[in-house]
């Protein structure tokens, strides 16, 4: 089943995609009750005719970095060290990023204040349904109720200073994240489980029309049940929580292609720009870069005298 998040004559509802029209589910229900189980009930909506917003509001929204290539382009390109760190083999690491950041599958994104260097991420997002803790792999693949694409923005030149810090990425990350166009259950993407467990979807990114990276979901070095035991380890997941997969190799951002060139090839995205995001069996993202504000000003750390009471 594909739900969608619409806005349709002045009202925001969830329903049910069936092929070009979308389907109202009564009043109240939220995404996350359409996956699992409430049936549509309003007449068919033409697609053409809704504004598709973010499929969910997260409740909370953790991105982990689980593609090997991604890690090795990127680091060169922020920090100029080669190679993927030891401990990066160890766990799914992940970040807390800004779940009031997200915007919906066809909405501007504002160049963050004070950036100059924009860039993408192509991610999927698992989507967390029932409450649980200390998971193992076999227990959580009953607590993912399904997926949807994820683009995790980033002002690279603010996140590269910011993470000098050894904290981070700070505002690097919290001005966007689009999450969409659907959320797709788990079970519409079984047929593409591979035998080890991963789910093996093509992944394309295109600018302005330009495809400029392709990678398999498959490439993933862990999969989403162990991301979501990792992230219930010694706390709990509840409905509503989403796992981004982290950015796919191949092109999956154009920081990693920077690091791989030596240069910034293709250039840091500008207004006007028009980044396409396409998963297999989830859908497309289309978001169009605008200008943004800029950065209230803020002094530097004071340099205190360190007295003691």
């Amino acid at each position: 089943m594909r739900i969608a998040t619409c806005l349709h004559e002045g009202r925001r509802w969830c329903g049910v995609v069936e092929d070009t029209v979308v389907r109202r589910l009564p009043d109240g229900t939220s995404p996350l009750d359409a996956a699992l189980g409430v049936r549509p009930v309003g007449p068919a909506v033409p697609l053409a005719e809704v504004r598709l917003l973010a499929p969910l509001e997260p409740a909370t929204l953790r991105d982990f970095v689980t593609f090997e290539e991604h890690v090795e382009g990127v680091r060169r390109s922020i920090d100029g060290s080669g190679g993927v760190p030891e401990a990066w083999y160890d766990a799914p690491t992940f970040y807390f990023t800004n779940p009031y950041a997200v915007i919906g599958p066809y909405d501007d994104v504002p160049v963050p204040p004070g950036s100059k260097v924009l860039d993408f991420e192509l991610e999927v997002a698992a989507v967390i349904g029932r409450e649980g803790r200390d998971l193992t792999p076999e227990q959580a693949r009953d607590h993912i109720v399904g997926y949807t694409i994820l683009n995790d923005w980033s002002a690279r030149d603010l996140q590269s200073r910011e993470m000098r810090v050894n904290l981070g990425p700070c505002k690097g990350k919290d001005t966007t994240a689009t999450l969409g166009p659907y959320l797709v259950t788990a079970d519409e993407l079984e047929h593409h489980r591979d035998a080890d467990g991963f789910l093996r979807l093509a992944l394309t990114a295109a600018v302005n029309g330009e495809v400029v990276g392709k990678d398999l979901l498959s490439n993933m070095s862990w999969t989403f049940e162990e991301m979501a035991a990792y992230a219930s380890r010694g706390t709990v997941v509840r409905p509503g929580d989403v796992l981004g997969s982290g950015t796919c190799g191949n092109g999956g951002c154009l920081a990693e292609l920077w690091g791989v060139r030596g240069r910034q090839d293709p250039p840091p995205l500008k207004p006007g720009d028009t980044v396409t995001l396409t998963v297999e069996g989830l859908g497309t993202v289309s978001n169009t870069v605008v200008a943004g504000t800029g950065p209230v000003p803020l002094p530097f750390a004071r340099r205190r005298p360190r007295e003691r009471p």
